[in-house]
């Protein structure tokens, strides 16, 4: 995807994310939480279809080596860190980890 692509799609979702109060409460003098979610959505979306038809589906290749097993675990992790910050990241979602 170009970055302009993924502007358009992080604007367009942000513009609709902006018509919710409950989002706004979680605004500051710095940040719109309605633009934090939907970076977030973005980047997730690209992730986890990354993790369904990329790394997955070369996980399940019986002719893979041990060694890309573990390159591949390796990377399958990556892409977990990566969601996981984007799950933390907007204010929205801080309920899910209060008993961190």
């Amino acid at each position: 995807m170009h970055d302009l692509e993924k502007e358009n799609r992080v604007n367009y979702l942000a513009n609709i994310l902006l018509k919710s109060s409950k989002i706004n409460n979680y605004n500051d003098m710095e940040n719109k939480e309605a633009w934090t979610l939907a970076h977030s959505f973005n980047d997730l979306e690209d992730s986890f279809k990354k993790v369904l038809t990329e790394l997955f589906p070369k996980l399940r290749n019986t002719e893979i080596q041990e060694t890309e097993i573990n390159d591949l675990l390796l990377d399958i992790g990556e892409e977990f860190r990566h969601i996981i910050y984007h799950i933390k990241d907007p204010k929205f979602f801080k309920y899910l980890f209060d008993s961190d």
